[in-house]
């Protein structure tokens, strides 16, 4: 008879956005997602799994926008136009930037340079 014996656990390595099922497309946007009680929230407090993900997709090298936008669709489960809106969102959201500082600073700075350009 053999056993079966758990694995180390999940790879830390591994992507987030790798994570992020079904579950997450039908959440409602306005929940309050800020904790209540006497712990102090941490770093990521407030940030969804799927908000986590877009960055994780975001901090990610692409080798051309089709590679990109299939992720987006397997990966996450959302249209290339609803991830980006989720984004935008995210640039402006100061957990966003605590969590993943140079990948929100880039992509403002990217964003910036677009609206400059208008």
């Amino acid at each position: 008879m053999t056993v079966d014996t758990p694995g180390p656990g999940p790879d830390p390595s591994e992507d987030p956005a790798d994570r992020v099922g079904e579950q997450d497309q039908g959440q409602d946007q306005g929940q309050d997602q800020d904790q209540v009680g006497d712990q102090e929230p941490g770093p990521d407090a407030g940030l969804s799994d799927r908000d986590l993900a877009v960055l994780a997709v975001e901090r990610r090298g692409w080798p051309g926008p089709g590679a990109k936008e299939r992720a987006i669709r397997e990966r996450l489960g959302l249209s290339p136009t609803r991830y980006y809106q989720l984004l935008n969102a995210l640039l402006d959201d100061p957990r966003a930037l605590e969590h993943d500082p140079v990948t929100v600073n880039r992509l403002r700075r990217i964003r910036d340079e677009r609206r400059e350009r208008r």
